[in-house]
């Protein structure tokens, strides 16, 4: 699949190896300097009823850009039109045992940011937040699961940075 994607010059995008299990993660951003989240479903097997960022598993015979823009698309129905910034990678292994290599990238979409063309059986609500509103992602039964809105927080500090 040939992906036509804007890639800011100091983002690394790095090839995945078949070693590990890798996944892709996208803060979206909105004109406004906002970021996109969603609640995932009760019934998930992994991180049930937590806020989360875009993304999922890179197929084999994938890259992370055409993996991106895959997820995008599934889960909101956006088109994947530029990658602003990498936001790092880490190593994770959830509830299920199995370890994931995950690399994350600051990105803008096209499409009606308004209207989400969400998964609902993965995802059941969706919001746009900035700084101010990072304590709703935070998951009250365990306050140690920072994660996404630690992410949000560097996706929407390296915005920022941009525009200055």
């Amino acid at each position: 699949m040939t992906v036509s994607v804007r890639i800011d010059e100091d983002v690394d995008i790095p090839t995945p190896d078949g070693d590990r299990r890798w996944v892709v993660g996208a803060v979206i951003i909105d004109p406004a300097g906002r970021a996109f989240a969603q609640r995932r479903a009760p019934d998930r097997a992994v991180f049930p009823d937590s806020w989360d960022i875009v993304g999922g598993h890179v197929e084999p015979g994938e890259t992370v850009v055409e993996a991106l823009s895959r997820e995008i698309n599934e889960e909101t129905g956006w088109r994947l039109s530029e990658i602003v910034a990498d936001l790092g990678s880490l190593t994770w292994t959830p509830g299920d045992g199995v370890e994931r290599f995950e690399v994350d990238y600051l990105v803008r979409v096209e499409g009606d940011l308004a209207a989400p063309e969400l998964e609902w059986e993965k995802h059941t609500e969706f919001a746009w937040v900035d700084e101010t509103g990072l304590d709703l992602l935070a998951d009250h039964d365990d306050p140690s699961h920072t994660f996404t809105a630690d992410i949000i927080a560097l996706g929407l500090q390296r915005a920022r940075a941009r525009q200055h």
